[in-house]
């Protein structure tokens, strides 16, 4: 910070504002004295009461999704991101800044300054269950730090990836109260869920629904436009309330798969990746102590045996391999250059010099959940086994590697990518045992206020300790109780103490973390680690996951003061420390909803049939309704249902019936000059095209889509049979089924295609709406008689 204000972030504000323990404030009175008659009656407004210091900051966060610390190159990576290299040069870094290692956990303990299960997000959103560490429900007794600043005089507004609000309650029904308007943010653009297509995207607008600008070949990029907008957004703010302070929260949906990215962008890697995953994690290694971000004693931790190394891969399958890489910098570089376009409008609009800019490179550690490398990402999360030779297969029908990152697929690089992004720990996304998973890189800029320092600042701190921050810095506290809901207390610890010292002893003295029973606990420099059943780079349940239990789990501990990267486990030598350690972790547990450890593995391992989704097992649906996300719409995919559609064709008609999911996995049915078709698409590897003989005849139909399971497991091969008035037309049998979902984002359209393309066939006519009439829909799951 500069010199003559360096005693606390406080002084730039003046001294602490009076505690506000109710919010919202009162109204303000009125300084009026009304008479009988005008002339009898005494105007005298009183002035606007101030609720800040005269030289409240704006504030504005950066959030990078799934992104490890080892791949920005101003750290010691190959992927440019300048953006991040212009905050760091301006401002401070934090190399020792913790997160959750998962999404929703991550982003609900950012806004609110809770842990993560304290606020119903020990895992995502769309896996939430019964217990009050899962449910998926932030509390209103932990209001967010965009409801506290919006009362306290801040405009608010976010853009891009959310993905707290539970799943069942993402369609345009809502309830809204736990969308980002319903916590504290005054505009939102965006989507819901935990990933999207970047070229195709479900939007919401506040709480409406809305179709992107343009088309993806017309050149549209959710990076580029959310950066649009949130420009758009901050013109408009200069130009109708240009003293009121601003609070913005831009989230990417990069580096989270589908790895989505303009050919141009990922050409400018070309060739960068060919030495594998292992060399680059010798690379990254080298680059980051000679960046000054890790010190020269950190060790580079070893491959696990079980994940794959560079040279077990077949030569016919690196490039491939390579591509997927070259893609993900790409993509990255890419999302950075846009939060760099908004940075510039801050600029540009003479914000800058007032602006604290928090700029979080990943809301958890480098993702392995394309597992082998894969086309359509998916797969994995389906539990679909496949080799890498179909994907190729299936590419070379798209037009070969330069197909990745288009909207033809929903690539996502292999496990060991995610490894080597996050050198030279030993984990990835997923993992709360080990730093990989949960070592961010964050960086604050604020030109008027604090003065560069090249030197990281090493204290411990956590992403629960972003609102305290903003807190003492503004000089208000969390109140007491906000719209007559009394508040949980705040768990994160003010890391404003080290702004000014580089040297100053670290507060933050201890952190539990947890995700699907992968845990661990710091404590004053020493974490013990436990991976717990899975490993995010392993295809298939967990081995043994039936009988497993977190007592059988074993125990690791390190000296973190000593060993950076976790590579010498001490269990061994001390014994006693690492009682005393997992004993806290029992009572950090206990204290804050983590119980039962491993509460978040109950639906996706142990009951996927579970999974959130919607109660109904009948539906009316008209022929514009378009828009259900998957997670709420009918299982026409893996539930055995008919389709009944009361529609009127025309000679030859075109169009789509209906379609469920998107590109990279769905299914659909659609006729061609009056012929009807029914295509089932498992996630590029393998499509289904049942097509009727002769086209229908112009006129009132009713069409009918008949699915049942062949053999009744998940997965199992399907029977599908479309009738057009009673009369059979069309059979054929799905080989595989998908026993999850198709996708995460994209969603049900009846007559018409938006998202992405099921089938080829109508790729190039998107969105191909029916140019029929479509009265009505009826969708019904087949329930066994007495059920």
């Amino acid at each position: 910070m500069t010199q003559e204000n360096a005693a606390s972030p406080r002084s730039v504000i003046g001294a602490p504002l009076p505690t506000a323990r109710t919010l919202p404030f009162p109204p303000k009175p009125s300084g009026s004295i009304p008479g009988r008659t005008l002339a009898e009656s005494t105007y005298s407004p009183l002035p606007a009461e101030r609720r800040l210091g005269e030289q409240a900051p704006n504030v504005l966060v950066i959030l990078i999704d799934d992104a490890g610390p080892a791949l920005p190159k101003p750290l010691g990576g190959l992927v440019e991101t300048p953006t991040l290299d212009r905050i760091r040069s301006n401002g401070l870094g934090y190399n020792r800044f913790h997160t959750t290692a998962m999404c929703s956990p991550t982003r609900a303990s950012l806004l609110t300054g809770r842990n993560h299960h304290r606020v119903g997000s020990g895992q995502i959103a769309e896996l939430a269950n019964d217990w009050d560490g899962y449910s998926g429900h932030i509390p209103k007794s932990s209001a967010t730090m965009a409801e506290v600043l919006r009362n306290y005089g801040y405009s608010t507004a976010a853009w891009g990836k959310w993905h707290n609000t539970p799943a069942e309650e993402t369609t345009s029904a809502g309830p809204y109260d736990r969308w980002p308007t319903g916590y504290g943010f005054e505009y939102f653009y965006g989507f819901l869920a935990g990933e999207a297509s970047q070229y195709e995207p479900n939007l919401v607008r506040n709480t409406t629904g809305v179709l992107p600008p343009k088309t993806p070949e017309e050149g549209y990029h959710l990076s580029e436009d959310i950066a649009d907008d949130a420009m758009h957004w901050l013109r408009e703010h200069k130009a109708n309330a240009p003293d009121k302070p601003f609070f913005m929260y831009w989230a990417t949906g990069a580096i989270h798969g589908p790895h989505h990215i303009m050919k141009e962008w990922a050409d400018k890697y070309a060739g960068k990746f060919d030495d594998g995953w292992d060399a680059y994690r010798e690379t990254a290694f080298a680059g980051a102590k000679e960046a000054g971000w890790i010190p020269e004693s950190a060790e580079l931790t070893p491959r696990p045996d079980n994940l794959q190394g560079w040279d077990e891969i077949p030569d016919h399958q690196k490039p491939f391999q390579a591509r997927l890489m070259e893609v993900c910098a790409g993509f990255g570089e890419h999302a950075d250059v846009q939060a760099g376009r908004l940075i510039d409008e801050v600029e540009r609009l003479g914000y800058l010099d007032d602006t604290i800019i928090l700029y979080i490179w990943g809301d958890n550690g480098s993702s392995g959940e394309g597992q082998n490398g894969t086309i359509s990402e998916l797969l994995a999360q389906n539990m679909i086994p496949t080799t890498i030779d179909q994907h190729l297969a299936a590419l070379e029908e798209l037009g070969g590697l330069d197909a990745l990152g288009s909207p033809a697929t929903d690539n996502q690089y292999h496990a060991a990518w995610a490894w080597a992004g996050s050198t030279p720990y030993q984990g990835m996304k997923l993992m709360a045992s080990h730093l990989g998973g949960t070592r961010n890189p964050m960086f604050v800029q604020w030109p008027g206020r604090i003065a560069h320092d090249p030197e990281p600042r090493t204290q411990f701190h956590h992403v629960i300790d972003v609102v305290p921050t903003i807190y003492e810095i503004l000089g208000i506290s969390h109140p007491e109780t906000v719209n007559g809901i009394p508040q949980d207390p705040i768990d994160g610890t003010s890391f404003a103490y080290s702004i000014d010292d580089a040297q100053a002893e670290g507060r933050h003295r201890v952190q539990y973390f947890e995700v699907m029973a992968s845990r661990s606990i710091y404590s004053d420099g020493w974490i013990a680690s436990a991976t717990g059943p899975r490993l995010p780079w392993v295809p298939g349940a967990p081995p043994g996951i039936a009988t497993w239990t977190p007592d059988a789990d074993v125990w690791e501990l390190y000296n973190l003061d000593e060993d950076w990267s976790q590579a010498h486990d001490l269990s061994a030598e001390h014994p006693d420390k690492l009682t005393q350690l997992k004993e806290l972790f029992a009572i950090e547990a206990a204290k804050n909803d983590v119980l039962p450890v491993g509460g978040g593995l109950w639906v996706p391992v142990y009951h996927p049939e579970f999974r959130l989704g919607p109660s109904y097992t009948e539906w009316e649906l008209s022929g514009d309704t378009v828009r259900i996300p998957e997670f709420c719409a009918p299982a026409l995919g893996n539930k055995p249902n008919t389709v009944t559609i009361q529609a009127t064709l025309p000679e030859k008609a075109n169009g789509v019936l209906y379609k469920l999911g998107g590109a990279g996995g769905g299914l659909t049915a659609y006729v061609v000059d009056g012929v009807l078709h029914y295509e089932y698409n498992l996630f590029l590897v393998q499509r289904t095209i049942i097509a009727a003989e002769k086209p229908l005849p112009a006129g009132a139909m009713t069409i009918e889509i008949d699915t049942t399971y062949l053999e009744p497991r998940p997965g199992g091969p399907l029977k599908v049979v479309i009738r057009a008035d009673g009369a059979e037309v069309g059979s054929g049998t799905v080989p595989v089924s998908a026993p999850l979902l198709f996708s995460a984002n994209d969603c049900l359209d009846i007559g018409r295609a938006y998202g992405g393309a099921v089938s080829r066939s109508y790729a190039e006519r998107m969105p191909f709406a029916f140019d029929g009439s479509i009265d009505a829909v009826h969708i019904a799951y087949h329930v066994p008689a007495g059920a």
